[in-house]
């Protein structure tokens, strides 16, 4: 096992991440920015190194300064946790370069999975269903592009190859707006990704979003460990996740998770991963795969009983998985809700000053966060300041227990999301299931 670990992320990913190096006996160094002197990780770490201002360009985007952190503290291993770097082949294939260990996949996987369309290509080879598309970049003959949207047929959304997080991607209707939608999301996917490729697929209209835990060790062994639902989303950012998805029986959940480890050993992936679907009307759609560990990990984990963390860094390590498939058996419901710094109904950013902060507790509660009262939350970064999950045996159960703990919570000083998901955890669409990821923007009547 590692002996020392750097933590090359910021909030309550760094401290879930140094929780899992804790119970392995690692010892951590956390690389903040002059802006997160306070962080709870960086106080609790074993040594911490500032590699840059507030801006994460100058910061946690900067790789010869994680780097150079990296070599002066003498750690073995990189840790990047999710956002900034995590998904940047170029960084990982650096650490290696360097003589340190990248806890993720390797270069080349993350090349492969990170560009939308070799992504594509490569799940079709492996029998992975994928939505009906133009296989292919656009490219600046207008009629070419015309007659690939006709043979998809309207509506179409045009993707960034390169892009994620919800950004780089226009929905069109008509074939009178599609030549202004490539060339205006091709400008900002050059702006947002440094690469304006973009693609055409099909654009169903009431999906369902749906993704499969993978996990794979560096001698071939891979699992699945189920689906979750990740349905409820503003402007594609997820807000509330749950595991099991609502729906989705055993039989398909073993198929299709089967077929998403199978294509993990055709691609050589090792560690932790998402392959993302969207499901309408009893299909599968691929759209892409997220090679690092996920937001929504916990509900995963409270419905295994794995440690998804844990398991990156002894898989990294070297060490061969000893769960097989058959020891997956999921329990119960997992619920979790994104808690972020920001108006509920509005969103607009809330940093500030917390002065008071009580979570909630209790028998299948589960509050993942770096805050605390006094700690002030920057307006540099992204809202996310903690989750809270609620598991049960059943899903009426978590969602009740859900119900509970948001009355429970208290964070004053700032504006939170909580009143949005006490509203939503009563929402009888919700209660049902099957929600699609256009129910919540109809709800709050943004489209």
């Amino acid at each position: 096992m590692f002996d020392k670990v750097v933590i090359a992320n910021r909030g309550e990913i760094a401290l879930r991440v140094l929780r899992a190096c804790k119970d392995l006996g690692i010892k951590t160094v956390a690389v903040h920015s002059s802006a997160d002197r306070d962080l709870k990780h960086v106080r609790l770490a074993d040594e911490s190194v500032c590699i840059g201002p507030a801006a994460a360009a100058d910061s946690y985007l900067n790789i010869p300064a994680v780097i150079a952190a990296a070599e002066v503290v003498d750690a073995v291993a990189i840790h990047p946790g999710y956002g900034f770097l995590s998904e940047n082949a170029d960084f990982a294939e650096r650490v290696e370069k360097s003589g340190f260990v990248f806890i993720g996949p390797r270069a080349e996987t993350m090349r492969l999975m990170g560009d939308k369309l070799s992504a594509i290509r490569a799940m079709q080879e492996a029998g992975v269903p994928c939505v009906p598309g133009s296989g292919r970049p656009l490219t600046d003959d207008v009629q070419d592009n015309i007659a690939l949207a006709r043979a998809i047929g309207y509506p179409v959304i045009i993707k960034a190859s390169g892009g994620g997080g919800g950004r780089g991607m226009r929905v069109v209707h008509t074939e009178a707006s599609l030549r202004n939608a490539i060339a205006l999301t091709k400008r900002e996917a050059l702006s947002a990704f440094q690469n304006d490729s973009v693609y055409l697929e099909k654009f169903l209209e009431h999906p369902r979003h749906i993704e499969f835990q993978v996990l794979a060790d560096n001698h071939g062994n891979v699992i699945h460990l189920g689906e979750r639902d990740c349905s409820m989303q503003r402007r594609h950012q997820k807000i509330i996740e749950e595991a099991p998805a609502p729906g989705i029986d055993a039989e398909t959940r073993a198929r299709m998770g089967g077929l998403c480890a199978d294509a993990c050993r055709k691609i050589g992936y090792r560690g932790a991963g998402t392959f993302e679907f969207l499901y309408e009307n009893g299909e599968f759609y691929f759209i892409e795969m997220n090679t690092r560990i996920q937001v929504e990990h916990p509900v995963t984990e409270m419905i295994t009983g794995i440690d998804l963390v844990k398991w990156q860094l002894m898989v990294a390590a070297g060490e061969k998985l000893t769960v097989r498939q058959e020891d997956i058996k999921p329990i119960g419901h997992a619920i979790e809700c994104r808690i972020n710094a920001e108006d509920a109904y509005t969103f607009r950013p809330s940093p500030g000053r917390i002065s008071v902060y009580h979570p909630p507790g209790g028998p299948g509660v589960r509050v993942d966060s770096h805050i605390y009262a006094g700690y002030t939350v920057p307006p540099y970064y992204d809202s996310l300041i903690g989750k809270l999950i609620c598991h049960a045996e059943t899903r009426g159960a978590a969602l009740k227990r859900m119900e509970n703990a948001l009355v429970e919570m208290v964070i004053e000083g700032i504006e939170t999301n909580v009143p949005l998901h006490r509203d939503l955890v009563a929402d009888a669409a919700f209660i049902g299931g099957g929600t699609d990821i256009h129910y919540l923007e109809r709800k709050l009547g943004l489209v």
